[in-house]
């Protein structure tokens, strides 16, 4: 063979490869989405403008179908599915995340955040990157934390003013074992039903009462079955937005970078209707004649959940704790 048609071949193969290469970049790209949210959450709102602005930003190439309000199973299985490459994406919560990174969890601890946005300046800075990092030998991605707000308390037996309001009360709670800790340690008997099961349970008894953020306990209208709603700010949740490594894998450079921007932007998105759904709820619920709301001094809640915090430094995540507590402090 000359070494002219040596070159000519060698030539070739790399304009073939280069092509390849562009028509898989250019290839339409079709995303699974999974959430547990009821319509009109923010996070069933966010997920909505993120398959939305995917479509946009890459001008119909990539795809994201949305399934929420748990149509794909829970929160733990939707993790299990990433992990396995069966589900693509899952905007997920943080007690279920906790199983997998269980430093998670540490997010809720006892009344650590007064405020999102003090909430959001920890999550984006090195102790969130710190997280980021831990799930990618999961095989899993973070793309974005999301925002599932400060936590209220509702219940069908009385207005929770001191926390020995809560001594034998049935409460639901997810599976997240700060919130478990939390409430064992004023009183209450935690059970964890899967959140799309939970109105169906107060209803019938199983629980007297639960706790979320008000979009929660409003998007799925838990107010027609729960009397007092108590606003006890006792804890902060994130909601990590993951992506399958496997999928992740199989992205080019350039749509990787789009996904995670997109997500970001969904995130900010998603972070301002959390935040400003508080105070518009809290004006709702008061119109409602059938719920009673009442604000408690938070002081006796916080000394009965200190042992909360002194249990989970002493933990295997204990270190992880210990900064969370110093840099929150500095916030």
């Amino acid at each position: 063979m000359t070494r002219f048609n040596i070159f000519r071949r060698a030539t070739l193969v790399a304009a073939l490869a280069c092509a390849g290469s562009i028509a898989f970049a250019q290839s339409p790209i079709k995303l699974t989405l999974g959430h547990n949210a009821a319509p009109g959450n923010p996070k069933s709102l966010g997920a909505t403008y993120f398959s939305e602005q995917m479509s946009k930003r890459s001008n119909g190439r990539i795809t994201v179908q949305v399934a929420g309000g748990a149509q794909l199973g829970d929160d733990q299985t939707m993790l299990t599915a990433m992990r396995t490459g069966t589900l693509d994406m899952s905007v997920n919560s943080q007690g279920p995340v906790s199983a997998v990174v269980p430093e998670t969890a540490a997010l809720g601890m006892p009344f650590l955040f007064s405020s999102l946005p003090q909430a959001w300046k920890l999550l984006d800075g090195p102790l969130g990157k710190d997280l980021a990092n831990k799930f990618e030998s999961k095989n899993l991605v973070l793309l974005a934390w999301w925002d599932n707000g400060i936590r209220q308390t509702t219940n069908n037996k009385r207005p929770i003013t001191k926390p020995d309001d809560l001594k034998g009360m049935k409460i639901r709670t997810p599976a997240d074992p700060a919130t478990v800790d939390l409430f064992q340690a004023m009183g209450g008997s935690t059970q964890q039903i899967n959140f799309s099961e939970l109105y169906v349970a107060i209803q019938q008894g199983v629980v007297d009462g639960q706790e979320n953020p008000l979009a929660n306990i409003h998007s799925s209208k838990l107010y027609e079955v729960q009397k007092y709603l108590s606003l006890t700010r006792h804890k902060y949740e994130s909601m990590p937005f993951l992506m399958s490594g496997i999928t992740w894998k199989k992205l080019s450079e350039a749509d990787r970078k789009l996904v995670s921007e997109v997500a970001a932007e969904a995130a900010t998105y998603e972070r301002k209707l959390m935040l400003e759904s508080d105070d518009k709820l809290i004006g709702e619920f008061r119109k409602m004649p059938g719920v009673t709301i009442n604000e408690p001094d938070l002081a006796p809640f916080k000394a009965a959940t200190a042992k909360v915090w002194d249990k989970w430094e002493a933990s295997p995540v204990g270190d992880f704790v210990k900064k969370l507590r110093a840099e929150s402090a500095k916030l």
